[in-house]
């Protein structure tokens, strides 16, 4: 940001040099043919300044408008392109992982204080129209069998268990609680406990 109102704060006589690191970074002749511009533009206000007469007051005005006005409007549209990320695909899935991780946690949390609050937000009800984001999670406790199959290592008939035995027990508390109660093999515990939340 700072970058982008560079131009701004210096009264346009930065923008040559804003522009000039954006045409480098981006390899462009157009960015390339805008910080001439701008140079230009403040060449001319400079020599409004040394002069005396309309004519160069009107030539001042023009270049300061343009290297400063000019200059921060067109720093502000193109910082996004200039400072965008440039991590590879990878490392973007595993910043997209981490953060629906952290989102789970933060719904877990929530359900957790306010059971109520967290079944009005609908957390891990991903079948039920909403609007918070809990990254993921699915309410063994309320959530359809065709919802709890689509969790890894589930399938059609160990989701359907899981319904009936809830509907027998009553609500489950974690995922071990599912796992010992339906005999589930033990290497789905730790996907489970991951992806599912647990709200009487």
């Amino acid at each position: 940001m700072l970058w982008a109102i560079a131009p701004l704060l210096t009264c346009g006589s930065a923008t040559p040099f804003t522009m000039g690191y954006a045409a480098v970074k981006l390899r462009s002749k157009l960015l390339w043919l805008a910080t001439v511009g701008y140079s230009v533009g403040l060449v001319a206000f400079v020599a409004g300044l040394s002069g005396s007469g309309d004519m160069y007051e009107l030539l001042g005005a023009l270049g300061i408008s343009a290297s400063w006005v000019g200059g921060t409007v067109h720093s502000l549209i193109i910082r996004n392109r200039v400072f965008e990320s440039n991590d590879s695909p990878n490392d973007q899935a595993i910043a997209l992982a981490q953060h629906r991780r952290e989102l789970r946690q933060e719904a877990r949390e929530l359900a957790e204080r306010d059971p109520a609050l967290a079944r009005e937000l609908r957390i891990g009800r991903p079948d039920l129209p909403r609007q918070y984001d809990d990254g993921g999670l699915v309410d063994i406790n309320h959530a359809p069998a065709p919802v709890i199959a689509q969790l890894p290592g589930l399938t059609d008939e160990l989701a359907q268990r899981i319904v009936q035995a809830r509907s027998e027990v009553g609500a489950f508390i974690s995922a071990e609680d599912v796992s010992v109660a339906l005999n589930l093999p033990p290497h789905l515990t730790p996907g489970l406990a991951d992806l599912t939340v647990y709200i009487p």
